[in-house]
């Protein structure tokens, strides 16, 4: 961590944060503009000598004993607010937000690291820089109402000091629209990235990556809100951009590429769809192996086009496969994990192997609703897959209490006409009429047959 801070070419814009940071990396063989091993390895060993510090050879990191740790906040109470806005800084600066495998795995072990420094800092405390990099450990770890919180601040702090159309703020807003679409807030996130891909065009020109990068965001956003036609010419768009100025094997490029092929599905286009997604699955696995977060996703998207195939055997197995990983890399509670679980649920239910799913589902939902929140569309999603199974069960009165509930929040976060509305609608019809109350059923499928004719984009 030390060495890659001490050779980070980032500016932190504030020249006594700057001074002290160089100063503490000095002590530890910050050389110039390179980096002393040797120093590096003398102080280690005189700390180790007197037992403040051990190594673990097996993980190869360094470790300070409870104890020690604890002599030291409270013997250094006075400076302990300086000292974790200086090793805040420092893990930030250590920080590449480069997209391989490596760099993922380096940003996952600092999450414990960041947050023990974050604590007692107020978001005033937080250089603009630092605060964006941290986010990005958070983001990542899947808790984005963290994430939200400091890249706010950053946004505001930036267009404080450098002006609402400077480059550096646009990326901060972007960054929040990013974080928007993953907490399900899709029309909020459309809303962000429109103004940042406008503002791009005009400061930076329409082939610009970063303006590339804000057309697959709001593309994103049409994707999931079921506007499928914009998002695909979007998509198009974009990719032939990409290429031309990117390349065909840029990681930017290929999750594009992953994302029209998730259009392609959610069109019913699935022969598109997996011819897409094989290409770009193989050109991850080589580019950044098969444990990348993003190898996984593109990984789990075909296996649920395999799915939609009804090619449930194929699915099934993808999906245990990313599954497991996901546990191993990213935990059980991860956004990621949970989706994977929630996948492999829906199989099981189109498999008949009910029991299963609701196993799965039962554990995912309850999840889902501690993680993301009960109104998150993936909640939403999986209470109504859950309600799914229980009407197959033959439990029809928990189905019907189950879909009644996710019906009506869908309605009010998603909205009437919103594709995953529309399949609840008709999911609760279905119970109606296993209930023999088709008085109920009817006019349920009315409403949904009339909205699904003047959803222009389905």
């Amino acid at each position: 961590m030390f060495k890659k801070a001490a050779l980070s070419q980032q500016n932190l814009e504030d020249s006594e944060l700057q001074v002290q940071v160089t100063k503490f990396l000095n002590q530890f063989g910050k050389h110039d503009s390179g980096w002393s091993s040797w120093t590096f390895q003398k102080v280690i060993m005189r700390l180790g000598s007197h037992s403040l510090i051990e190594y673990d050879h097996q993980n190869r990191t360094y470790s300070i004993h409870p104890l020690v740790h604890h002599w030291s906040s409270t013997t250094m109470e006075g400076n302990r607010h300086d000292m974790q806005k200086l090793i805040l800084t420092i893990i930030a600066l250590s920080i590449s937000l480069t997209s391989t495998d490596e760099d993922h795995k380096y940003r996952r072990k600092l999450l414990k690291h960041a947050t023990n420094s974050i604590t007692s800092l107020k978001p005033e405390d937080i250089n603009p820089l630092v605060g964006e990099r941290i986010a990005e450990i958070y983001y990542e770890s899947g808790r984005w109402k963290d994430t939200e919180a400091l890249e706010v601040m950053v946004m505001e702090k930036r267009k404080r000091t450098l002006g609402n159309d400077h480059s550096e703020t646009l990326q901060s807003m972007q960054n929040l629209a990013n974080t928007y679409w993953s907490q399900g807030r899709w029309s909020d996130a459309e809303a962000l990235g429109l103004m940042v891909l406008e503002k791009r065009k005009v400061v930076l020109g329409d082939d610009h990556p970063s303006t590339l990068d804000s057309m697959e965001k709001v593309a994103n956003t049409y994707l999931y809100q079921g506007y499928w036609k914009k998002a695909e010419a979007l998509q198009v768009v974009a990719i032939d951009r990409m290429k031309r100025v990117q390349g065909d094997d840029h990681p930017s490029t290929l999750r594009v590429m992953g994302n029209l092929a998730c259009t392609y599905r959610s069109q019913g286009r699935l022969e598109d769809a997996e011819a897409l997604e094989l290409v770009v699955r193989e050109k991850k696995r080589r580019l950044l192996g098969d444990e990348h977060p993003s190898t996984l996703i593109v990984m789990a998207n075909l296996a649920s086009t395999y799915r939609e195939q009804g090619r449930l055997e194929d699915a099934e197995a993808l999906e245990v496969l990313v599954l497991e990983t996901m546990k191993r890399l990213q935990g059980d509670d991860h956004p990621y994990t949970l989706r994977a679980m929630s996948n492999l649920a829906v199989t099981y239910w189109k498999q008949g192997r009910w029991n299963d799913a609701e196993v799965l589902q039962v554990v995912t939902m309850e999840k889902t609703k501690q993680v993301l929140g009960n109104d998150h569309p993936r909640t939403l999603e999986n209470m109504a897959n859950l309600a799914n199974t229980y009407r197959d069960q033959g439990r029809l009165n928990d189905a019907e209490v189950l879909g009644v509930e996710v019906t009506e929040k869908m309605k009010r976060v998603l909205r009437y006409g919103h594709p995953d509305t529309l399949k609840s609608m008709l999911s609760l019809a279905a119970t109606y009429r296993g209930l023999g109350r088709l008085d109920d059923a009817e006019p349920l499928e009315a409403m949904m047959e009339e909205h699904r004719k003047r959803h222009d984009d389905s």
